[in-house]
């Protein structure tokens, strides 16, 4: 047998080894929000390399609400296996699954300190509430555009707002949280659902204001400014740290982050096993990229919980400012 013949025959055999392994190649897909992000994809990078890439883990960031229409979308060939999501499940999300079917597990992972930036040559070290939703709330739009506006002892500079766009859970816990009401903002800001778009935006600007999860501030100490927060009616403004919330005095924007795990796909031998894997491993991911851990005990509940595949969302279908991760553990879910 020739040269050119051996090599042709090397050729077929590769190509048909390399369709095995594609085709023995399991695939999880997880996809949400840009906060619960860099701890999913900690857990899938570790994940694959336990199972020496005989299962592949797809982590996508297209934000909370973006994800839920992934994870609740009717057409089941074009579904993923887990949401990231960094607040609750609505109640026209709880709807949408209802509609396709899907039951899921809601898994608090982490709790995350929302944090506010601005620009590193801007002279405020703090701001409060009331002044987040002066600047923020829908009847400051094309009105509000001076720091002095918001508070005459703020700097004379034009105010520009950087934040996560409609799709985001930090968005909604956000507006919630400052406003009032999920999703009451003005709409004259630059929105990303890119948290580095949002860096890279208040770094390069003066009057830059913005926020986002506290693991992309820790990544750009070096270009931001960390705001104290002061809550409403209240008087010490306080910095965001891991000591903050678990103390709790970090409020009202300390806030647990979730996966949700489609309960049909937990049956998979793949998924059933990442999952696990995450749950176990979910507070050293927390602490490597700056988010703070929750108790062993509700990791813990969490895993249990997953054990027993227990449906449902301990929310009502909105947020909750200020909730316990125990206490949520605890409750009885709702479908």
């Amino acid at each position: 047998m020739n040269g050119f013949k051996l090599a042709a025959m090397a050729i077929v055999i590769a190509a048909g080894f390399s369709a095995l392994a594609a085709k023995a190649q399991t695939v999880v897909k997880v996809d949400g929000s840009s906060t619960v992000f860099p701890i999913s994809e900690a857990a899938a990078e570790d994940f694959q390399k336990l199972k020496k890439g005989a299962v592949k883990v797809t982590v996508g960031m297209s934000g909370t609400g973006g994800g839920f229409k992934k994870f609740c979308i009717a057409d089941a060939s074009l579904r993923i296996d887990v949401a990231d999501a960094s607040r609750p499940i609505t109640a026209k999300e709880m709807e949408a699954c209802k509609a396709a079917g899907v039951k899921y597990v809601e898994l608090p992972v982490a709790f995350d300190a929302l944090t506010v930036v601005v620009n590193q040559k801007n002279p405020l070290n703090s701001i409060s509430v009331e002044e987040l939703k002066a600047m923020w709330e829908p009847a400051a739009q094309g009105k509000i555009t001076n720091w002095k506006q918001v508070n005459p002892a703020f700097p004379d500079r034009e105010l520009k707002l950087f934040g996560p766009g409609t799709d985001s859970g930090t968005f909604e816990y956000f507006t919630e949280a400052t406003v009032g009401k999920s999703k009451s903002s003005r709409g004259d800001y630059t929105a990303s659902e890119d948290d580095n778009v949002l860096v890279q935006g208040v770094s390069r600007d003066l009057g830059g204001i913005g926020y986002f999860g506290y693991a992309y501030y820790a990544e750009n100490k070096s270009k931001l400014k960390a705001l104290a927060i002061t809550p409403a009616g209240g008087k010490t403004a306080v910095l965001p740290s891991e000591k903050a919330v678990i103390d709790g005095s970090y409020n009202p924007l300390a806030r647990p982050i979730f996966i949700y795990v489609n309960a049909d796909s937990a049956k998979r031998p793949e998924v059933k096993e990442f999952i696990e894997f995450y749950l176990k491993n979910a507070g050293k991911y927390s602490q490597e990229v700056k988010y703070v851990p929750l108790s062993a005990a509700d990791y813990k509940h969490a895993a249990d919980n997953f054990g027993k595949l227990r449906t449902g969302t301990a929310f009502g279908g909105h947020n909750e400012v200020g909730v316990k991760v125990s206490d949520l553990l605890k409750r009885e879910p709702k479908e």
